[in-house]
């Protein structure tokens, strides 16, 4: 049987996260610096203060880099409670991107860029964004439609091609850049002060929890060095993989906190507000509801400490993490949406934060892949395995292979 029972000290570090988001983080979410674009780097600043205060900042980074050096189930854990309110994770430094993107250069950085780039951002001094995602006809859910491109001129890369909807790219001091570059694909850390790295706009979207928005980025004749390269030449869709399998998990933990606070939020006002002579809750409408929010949230959370535990283990997790993936975003998309319908009238206003938190989990059953696409990839694995598995029946029927 898989144990996943936390040790002592990451229960305790997820005690204090839970006791620090609703002390300190809860009472930052009627702030008017948190806008329609996501909180302002002056509020994130000031959120990141009180977690380095609380010893409770970049807990995903190892201490070496001045992080807490958390466990996938350990990030399970703490990155849940610190969801509980969409400012948490932005107050730890383990919102999206960022939290991806430091998983990825502490795997694939060289030290000297793990230096210019991961220790300033363990410490809350940066921001950094992710630039894959394209315009349509290049590339978004399959990677292998990229038009930016990268050609080598001597001791440099010319870039050019257009980003879009990339997450933080407003205000991040780095951005780690997929290019193709002949039939593969390479990574380029580029600083955003870069000549030709023109910042376009930012897209007015359904969600707002992100530092920095989702912007819009184009590249003109943009010189990186080749020092720049992050990891190999052209392991890019490679080192993608590295990426996205964590990072997918680790959108669930945050959400799924996001998730249980609607939930608890519905199921106390069904506690007290009375309708055709009892409290809602009393009503088997409304009742059956929260059951099966309940079901939702407890299906999740095992799917997640799963698929955590699974990369604890050394395993690449790609196919766990796209079940967990898809899972996870519809399950705490009907948590969020019961505890809208459940709190009615006053669901549908900004009296409470679940029709904030209602706006921002729709958008998660698209990013890191939509749910549709996972199905896909699971679908092909499923094929792949039974078509391997029906060859080599027939080869034990008929090993000499006559007809």
């Amino acid at each position: 049987m898989i144990d996943f029972s936390p040790d002592l000290a990451i229960r305790e570090v997820a005690e204090r996260t839970a006791a620090f988001v609703r002390a300190t983080v809860i009472p930052y979410e009627a702030d008017p610096r948190w806008g329609a674009h996501g909180p302002t780097d002056e509020l994130r600043s000031e959120l990141v203060g009180h977690a380095r205060s609380a010893g409770l900042l970049s807990p995903h980074v190892s201490p070496s880099y001045g992080g807490l050096g958390l466990s996938q189930i350990g990030r399970a854990l703490v990155f849940e409670e610190a969801g509980y309110s969409m400012l948490g994770p932005v107050a730890m430094n383990v919102a999206a991107p960022d939290e991806g993107n430091a998983h990825l250069l502490e795997h694939v950085a060289t030290d000297a860029q793990k230096e210019r780039w991961l220790r300033p951002h363990a410490a809350g001094e940066i921001r950094t964004c992710f630039a894959m995602t394209e315009p349509s006809p290049g590339a978004g859910s399959d990677p292998s439609m990229m038009l930016t491109t990268a050609v080598r001129d001597g001791d440099e890369y010319v870039v050019d091609g257009r980003k879009w909807l990339i997450t933080g790219a407003e205000g991040a001091a780095v951005a780690i850049v997929m290019v193709k570059e002949g039939d593969g694909a390479t990574m380029l850390l580029v600083p955003t002060d870069t000549p030709g790295f023109v910042y376009e706009r930012t897209l007015d979207t359904l969600d707002s929890s992100f530092t920095g928005g989702h912007g819009v980025l184009r590249f003109e004749n943009m010189r990186v060095p080749v020092d720049a390269v992050l990891g190999e030449a052209g392991a890019g869709f490679r080192y993608a993989q590295v990426r996205l399998a964590p990072a997918r998990l680790t959108h669930c933990m945050r959400w799924l906190g996001a998730a249980r606070r609607a939930h608890d939020i519905a199921a106390e006002y069904a506690a007290r507000r009375q309708a055709f002579g009892q409290v809602l809750g009393a009503h088997e409408g409304v009742g059956f509801m929260l059951a099966d929010n309940e079901i939702d949230l407890q299906t999740a959370r095992l799917h997640i400490w799963h698929t955590a535990w699974m990369l604890d283990q050394g395993d690449r997790g790609n196919e766990a993490s796209s079940v967990a993936k898809t899972v996870c975003s519809e399950a705490v998309w009907r948590v969020a949406d019961r505890s809208l319908q459940i709190l009615g009238g006053l669901g549908v206003t900004d009296d409470t934060v679940v029709a904030r938190i209602f706006r921002d989990i729709r958008a998660f059953r698209i990013y890191d892949g939509p749910s549709e696409v996972h199905r896909w990839s699971i679908a092909r694995r499923i094929i792949k395995r039974a078509g391997a598995g029906a060859g080599a029946s027939a080869h034990r029927e008929n090993p000499r292979g006559d007809s």
